[in-house]
């Protein structure tokens, strides 16, 4: 089998595996992306002229990561204190 056969192989499997499920991204699996792009960019996978464009994707998904979250609740600070309450 030849390498484009292979490949071709490999593409097909991967497209019948993603057709027989609901195709979903979370919210967590773009930060996942965002945590692999920033590990491989720290081990220097890219080479200089990629750069700016994984950085320019990288920041858009973060962004969007950032916006699609729900707001952290807000923490009563009476309720929080450390100090017993006095009986």
């Amino acid at each position: 089998m030849t390498t484009q056969e292979n490949n071709s192989a490999v593409e097909a499997e991967f497209t019948e595996e993603v057709t027989e499920e609901a195709a979903q991204i979370s919210l967590n699996d773009l930060a996942t992306v965002i945590n692999i792009i920033d590990v491989v960019s720290k081990r220097g996978v890219f080479e200089g002229g990629e750069l700016e464009s994984v950085g320019i994707v990288r920041n858009r998904l973060a962004a969007f990561v950032k916006a699609s979250m729900p707001p952290a609740p807000e923490v009563d600070e009476e309720s929080d204190s450390t100090e017993p309450e006095a009986s």
